[in-house]
């Protein structure tokens, strides 16, 4: 399954509406999960333990892309591999 870049639009532009709106972590995650139930993988993080550098940055989270396409998943830069997201929250301070 790839992800087009309308639907990296759509799970960005959602993550950042429900961080916006006082959402933590957990609940955005929970949030994009449950209006992409097709993804293999939503998953977050704090943005300071991904090693990888993100696929896209928005205010306040990186949006990391990954391929679950094997036996363990990887963090990818090719949506055209991409089964799932990390949503990867910053510190205010970063």
């Amino acid at each position: 399954m790839a992800l087009s870049p309308e639907r990296i639009d759509s799970i960005a532009t959602l993550a950042g509406r429900l961080f916006a709106g006082g959402g933590k972590l957990d609940a955005v995650v929970r949030g994009v999960r449950e209006a992409n139930p097709d993804l293999k993988t939503v998953t977050g993080a704090m943005a300071a333990v991904m090693a990888e550098d993100p696929f896209r940055e928005e205010a306040g989270f990186d949006l990391h892309l990954v391929d679950g396409n094997n036996h363990c998943w990887l963090i990818t830069d090719k949506p055209e591999l991409a089964t799932g997201v990390v949503i990867a929250q910053r510190d205010e301070d970063e």
